[in-house]
């Protein structure tokens, strides 16, 4: 018999479905202090939560029970994945769950704003008639620019086309043909700006998206602009904002979330004329509701039976006997991953793995979600894990195909990774294992020996006498110590690659000063 802490809100039809399970115990406790959280949780095996509880580290190390934490809703910033998954605790969300009511009411706050719907109800109810007063516009053919191309956004593509809009989408991690499938035309964020009459924000909240509206960017804006945002507060700079719509640069915003929640009275936005600011309602409809609830309870009964993991967030492959000798080429295989990610110079559409030696056919589906986990963690901001790896590649439209052969190489195992890009360019990784550690042995023509690890300086340079010493001894001048320097050539005097493992990242004055060598053409700083 396995015990379920509810701690939040749950839609009737999810606790309906917690009495239909004879091997389940539950408990709803809403309201419960985080004191008090914490000293309950130690008796539970799952814990079912919205956004209003926090299963922060000391919940989670309370739990000694604790198996499962399922989140009712898409938006995990409320769990600290990185000490549940210390833990061996599966974290599962529902990103599907309120697809449909997130995007119906991203086009019901675009329809409201630009058609005055709320202030002119306001003054009917008030008593008073003032028609002209509330002037509208159109959606017919105006150009909506959406930030981010996932599920929602595809979706409010799809209803703005019924209005004869015009779309532009931003998403330098989405493939061209995925746009093109939903008739939807992929530009840079410049564009998207200059050329919008409506911007919907529908990316996921990373230091990178942090405040991609500000004052530079809302500047580069179509004048009389329209903003929307249902999906995180952070992707704003609210003040920026608030002072874009005061000078009539942007002309109306319709704002369901906010930075900090429930937002302060002194808020920038609220209050605003041009602003219909709005409860963070973007999930609250019966069906969205309904489905959040029955879903987050099957996904996490399912789990603590082991039945199945879907939608986990951080569920790594099961310890089982095959384990200890997949889990070095899961690391290979994420450092294959993630130095394709830093060196590439366009979207990849397109990945050939390719596995040579022994017991290659073990190793096919591990390897595949290693690499892909290695280049969307640097996408997703590290909360990607093996299981959830293939399901965002195809959201991101990249196509995986995978060979394998018994036939050993040069190496007892060898495992090749092929990356295709949007330029049409592609760039062959290969990698094997010395005594257990990953070492990276090829990439394109070069052949070396690289530890990824750590701090890496990676190199392209002239075969020219002295570039070594030039680069060392700015190193040396900054006190940045080398502990590997591998190089590789296919012809004497022409191009060679260099990777130097590093014990301290340096500042970009001293890769300036490493660019500034003449036989130097490219240098990056990567962590791997």
């Amino acid at each position: 018999m396995f015990k379920i802490l509810v701690s939040d809100k749950l839609g009737q039809a999810g606790i309906d479905l917690l009495n239909d399970y004879t091997d389940i115990d539950y408990d709803l406790r809403t309201n419960l202090s985080h004191d008090e959280l914490i000293a309950a949780i130690r008796d539970y095996d799952a814990l079912i939560i919205r956004s209003a509880t926090r299963a922060d580290e000391t919940v989670i190390k309370a739990g000694e029970k604790l198996k499962v934490i399922g989140r009712a809703g898409i938006g995990v910033d409320n769990i600290d994945i990185n000490c549940a998954t210390e833990n061996g605790i599966i974290v599962m969300n529902t990103p599907q769950a309120n697809t449909i009511a997130t995007a119906e009411h991203t086009m019901a706050m675009m329809l409201a704003v630009s058609r005055h719907t709320a202030p002119a109800h306001h003054v009917v109810s008030s008593g008073r008639w003032e028609k002209s007063k509330f002037t509208g516009q159109q959606l017919y053919r105006k150009t909506l620019g959406i930030i981010g191309f996932g599920q929602i956004a595809r979706r409010v593509s799809n209803y703005a086309k019924s209005f004869s809009m015009d779309i532009l989408a931003y998403d330098p991690f989405i493939s061209e043909s995925v746009t093109r499938e939903y008739q939807v035309k992929l530009v840079n964020l410049e564009e998207l700006l200059a050329k919008s009459d409506y911007i919907s924000l529908h990316t996921v909240a990373t230091p990178e998206t942090d405040k991609i509206l500000n004052e530079k960017t809302l500047a580069q804006t179509k004048p009389g602009v329209i903003v929307i945002n249902a999906a995180r507060g952070k992707l704003i700079d609210e003040q920026a904002l608030a002072d874009a719509l005061k000078s009539g640069h942007v002309k109306a915003a319709a704002v369901d979330v906010y930075r900090t929640e429930p937002p302060q009275k002194d808020h920038p936005l609220i209050g605003l004329e041009n602003v219909l600011t709005l409860p963070h309602l973007g999930a609250s409809t019966r069906e969205a509701q309904r489905d959040v609830a029955t879903q987050i309870v099957e996904q996490v009964v399912d789990a603590l039976n082991e039945r199945d993991f879907k939608n986990s967030i951080n569920m790594p492959f099961s310890t089982g006997p095959e384990y200890r000798y997949i889990q070095p080429y899961l690391s290979l295989a994420e450092k294959i991953g993630a130095l394709q990610f830093h060196m590439a110079d366009a979207t990849i559409n397109k990945i050939e793995i390719e596995i040579h030696g022994e017991r290659s056919a073990t190793l096919v589906k591990p390897v595949a979600c290693g690499v892909l986990k290695g280049i969307l963690d640097n996408i997703h901001g590290g909360n990607v894990n093996y299981i959830s790896a293939p399901a965002l590649a195809e959201t991101h439209g990249i196509v995986m195909t995978q060979s394998q052969s018994e036939h050993s190489t040069d190496y007892s195992t060898l495992v090749s990774v092929i990356c295709h890009f949007d330029d049409d360019y592609s760039r062959l990784i290969s990698g094997t294992l010395f005594h257990g550690r990953p070492r990276i042995v090829q990439i394109s023509d070069y052949h070396l020996d690289i530890d990824p690890t750590g701090t890496i300086l990676l190199m392209l340079n002239h075969d020219r006498p002295g570039v070594i010493g030039k680069v060392g001894t700015i190193l040396a001048n900054h006190q940045i110590n080398i502990a590997e320097w591998r190089l590789g050539r296919t012809v004497v005097g022409e191009q060679a690659m260099a990777f130097i493992n590093l014990d301290n990242s340096p500042e970009q004055d001293v890769l300036d000063e490493i660019l500034a060598i003449d036989d130097v053409i490219k240098a990056k700083v990567i962590q791997l």
